[in-house]
């Protein structure tokens, strides 16, 4: 399925013969109910083992619970207060705000809440995959379990 996360500008990227860049880090994409700048992946800067962008969760907003596949991923969050719902059926919790390092091991389920009305949650977002979302799956709270094959929402 091709949904908006998957509309790359490799327009966007400079190459100065070793060195990209992507000035103000790129167009907007939409992805599970969060908003990222294109920032750089495999598929539009070659990289082999990494990907990164800023993702930017509206106020009130939901990135619905998911699985990392196979891969890590550290968040800085730069505004905001974010809460991640973690772990089996989702009944752990730990609230974040800017400044703070986030690591996610790979596998474990995780919803991720703005704790605001009014303002957005902004993050740097690295990932040890260089395919960016292409290895998450959807995770059902209510289930305890995956739910391989179905699209995650958007």
């Amino acid at each position: 399925m091709n949904y908006d996360k998957d509309q790359i500008q490799k327009n966007a990227v400079e190459d100065h013969d070793g060195i990209l860049t992507i000035r103000g880090g790129g167009p907007r994409r939409d992805w599970n109910g969060i908003h990222y700048k294109q920032g750089m992946s495999a598929k539009n800067v070659g990289t082999t083992k990494l990907s990164a962008n800023i993702a930017t969760i509206p106020p009130s907003g939901v990135a619905y619970a998911h699985i990392h596949v196979d891969f890590e991923l550290i968040l800085y969050i730069i505004q905001g207060r974010v809460r991640h719902e973690f772990g089996p059926g989702l009944k752990k919790i730990i609230e974040n705000e800017a400044g703070d390092f986030i690591y996610i091991k790979p596998g474990v389920p995780h919803e991720v809440f703005n704790m605001s009305d009014t303002e957005p949650v902004v993050a740097f977002v690295a990932r040890s995959s260089a395919e960016e979302w292409d290895n998450i799956i959807p995770y059902d709270r209510k289930q305890d379990s995956y739910t391989e094959g179905r699209p995650l929402m958007l």
